[in-house]
């Protein structure tokens, strides 16, 4: 089996449609184990490691994040948070694998939308032949039968690992639950605990067949009950079910009322008062801005017709208040001047310099004059006050004039808002419009509400019938030999015991045969890891616990404190490399931060001896930190990957993009 592609669209951090090519060939033809992806930590690694697990599983998948939420719930939070909720979340999963001695290509597809309906996603089988996808119908009916016997669910964990696995198993003196299950599913193991099962529940038929009157009576007086409370289960199950049909019926109904009562103004009937009140307060408030615009026409406002005119006024009051300024000074430049002159007759300078003086003063006066007399005649004749009075009355003006403007831009918008709330009055449905509107609504409301009490009543008796069940199968299980008088049923119990203890047997002999084969792989491959060929000569496996023990070539132990943590993390890297090697299945294996806490010498065995004869496909998801620029340059020089991914995480908008052909270094 060798996994294609992986497409995720709007899968948690991947926002918009990724792809990520996962075939080992390169261009050049050749084939090259390890597909490396690097990404920081909280950059989505693990959120590949659980679309791989959700594409190839569904409901049934371990996934990291999924907790004790159901299958809906799980599959809503999977949504990515950008996504547009008309948009669906799209996982696909390309894979290979031979059947009948041919290739053969499928397509998983498993989409979804936010709240899903019936809390269930929509899978899709596609069969590619020469290029050509067509939908599998057939496969999909069977899809949980069909990839167990490709990658069973309980072995899955021994090829889809995570760095946490490796860690919990290297700390831990037996391994976790999750790895025991998949020991159990690989050993097969599974199916003598059902065999164990199915002969007490053959046993206690016997009991009961072979049960005196008086005993025979209290069973079947039980049962009695027992089948009658099933029947009234299943009985309230389809009216639960019938209830909730009908609930969704009445409830689209509901929505149908009131999608009329508000398209047919019922609404708005309801509201009428409320927008009467709301138009008659609008037009009080457009009256009392008009009444201010009145104020404003009787007072300056008018002279806004005659601008030009003002503005006339203005320019002639200061060119005439100019004239008389150049009157004035020129009556106190004459006299200056005679002072003047008056004073440099007395000191000594020459008369003519004096003279040239004189004519440059009567000049000078003389062209001050001159200009004066080229202004029109005065007409106005405003004195200071009144041009000041003139200023302030334009500066009033100008006032006036903005307010008026914001006044009358007031009024338009309180008219638009008045023409508004008048069309939604007409709008409103008429009196008994409204009436037969409102009693359609608040019937269809009562119906719902009615047939909700109804369904948690029925929702209320099923809990109760469930706790009553379970009382009554305890009280089935109450009759044990001593209760009830054999006949002639010593011979097949005895018989059931001799074969539950043959099971037994055979259980611890199938257990060890597995075990001696494992115990083989793990410390081949645990030396194979480790750089001390001499600190381990055998590994042993409790058959229970599946614990390991590690003893050295005098056969004493080696406690398992006395390795380091990177030695420890090889013993489970080892471990479960052991265990995919004993499975017999030839599968991808995929690592999420794979390389914890080892030193150099130890990362330097794991990079060039594990992960390029892990499996015949290698996806390594790795922090800058594991697979660093010397290991990843090491896997290059030994042409082990084939293919190279960065996971970009932007922390602004919190998502992720797959960027090919990079990788931190």
């Amino acid at each position: 089996m060798i996994f294609i592609e992986l497409v995720l669209q709007n899968f948690g951090l991947y926002c918009g449609k990724q792809v990520i090519n996962f075939d080992p060939k390169t261009d050049d033809k050749n084939s090259r184990p390890i597909i490396l992806l690097g990404g920081m930590n909280g950059g989505g690694k693990t959120t590949l490691m659980d679309a791989i697990r959700l594409a190839l599983y569904g409901q049934r998948a371990q996934c990291s994040t999924r907790g004790n939420l159901s299958y809906g719930d799980f599959l809503t939070q999977c949504v990515n948070t950008k996504t547009d909720p008309v948009e669906k979340t799209r996982i696909e999963l390309v894979f290979e694998h031979i059947e009948n001695n041919k290739p053969i290509k499928y397509r998983i597809v498993r989409t979804w939308e936010k709240n899903p309906k019936d809390g269930k996603d929509h899978l899709g089988i596609l069969d590619i032949r020469q290029n050509d996808e067509w939908l599998d119908t057939g496969l999909v009916n069977i899809w949980d039968e069909y990839i167990e016997n490709l990658l069973p669910l309980g072995i899955s964990n021994l090829f889809l690992f995570d760095g946490e696995q490796v860690k919990e198993l290297a700390e831990q003196e037996i391994p976790p639950p999750i790895v025991v299950e998949a020991i159990r599913g690989l050993f097969g193991l599974e199916l003598a605990d059902r065999l164990a099962v199915d002969l007490d529940i053959l046993v206690n038929r016997k009991r009961k067949e072979f049960a005196d009157t008086k005993d025979l009576a209290n069973l079947e007086e039980i049962e009695k009950r027992l089948t009658q409370q099933q029947q009234d289960y299943q009985e309230n199950e389809q009216n639960l079910e019938n209830l909730k049909n009908q609930l969704e019926e009445l409830e689209v109904k509901q929505q149908e009322a009131f999608d009329k009562f508000i398209s047919e103004g019922g609404k708005i009937a309801a509201e009428r008062n409320q927008l009467e009140l709301q138009q008659k307060a609008k037009t009080a408030e457009v009256e009392q801005v008009r009444q201010l615009m009145c104020e404003l026409a009787a007072d300056v406002l008018p002279l806004a017709l005659i601008p030009n005119l003002l503005t006339q006024v203005q320019t002639q009051g200061e060119k005439e208040f100019r004239h008389r300024q150049i009157q004035i000074s020129k009556d106190l430049l004459i006299e200056r001047d005679q002072r003047l002159l008056s004073w440099l007759s007395q000191v000594e300078i020459a008369l003519t310099e004096v003279e040239k003086i004189q004519s440059f003063l009567v000049e000078d006066v003389d062209n001050l004059y001159t200009k004066s007399l080229q202004m029109e005649a005065p007409w106005l004749l405003a004195d200071d006050e009144t041009l000041s009075q003139l200023d302030n009355l334009i500066y009033h003006l100008q006032n006036s004039q903005l307010s008026a403007k914001e006044k009358l831009a007031i009024i338009k918008n309180k008219e638009e808002e008045i023409i508004t709330l008048e069309r939604q009055v007409q709008t409103a449905a008429a009196p008994e419009d409204y009436t037969k509107l409102r009693q359609a609504l608040e019937a269809a409301q009562n119906q719902v509400v009615e047939a909700k009490a109804n369904y948690e009543t029925i929702r209320r008796r099923l809990a109760d019938l469930e706790s009553i069940i379970s009382k009554s199968k305890r009280e089935l299980s109450d009759y044990t030999v001593e209760n009830i008088k054999y006949k002639n049923n010593e011979h097949i119990i005895t018989s059931a015991a001799k074969v539950q203890e043959t099971l037994k047997i055979f259980r611890e002999k199938l257990t060890l045969r597995k075990l001696n084969k494992l115990e083989e792989e793990v410390k081949n491959c645990f030396l194979y890891l480790l750089h001390k060929s001499d600190l381990v000569h055998r590994i042993a496996i409790d058959t229970n616990t599946f614990g390991l023990s590690l003893y050295d070539f005098n056969g004493k132990p080696v406690p398992k404190h006395r390795l380091s943590a990177g030695e420890k993390q090889l013993l489970a890297i080892a471990f479960l490399w052991g265990l995919a090697k004993v499975s017999g299945h030839r599968l991808p294996v995929a690592i999420d931060t794979p390389l914890g806490r080892l030193d150099s010498s130890h990362r330097s065995n794991l990079v060039e001896r594990y992960f390029p004869s892990a499996s015949h496909q290698v996806i390594l998801l790795s922090t800058d930190t594991e697979i660093g620029k010397k290991e990843v340059e090491t896997l290059r020089e030994n042409e082990a990957i084939a293919r190279e991914y960065l996971l970009k995480y932007d922390s602004t908008t919190r998502q992720t993009r797959v960027l090919e052909n990079q990788y931190f270094w």
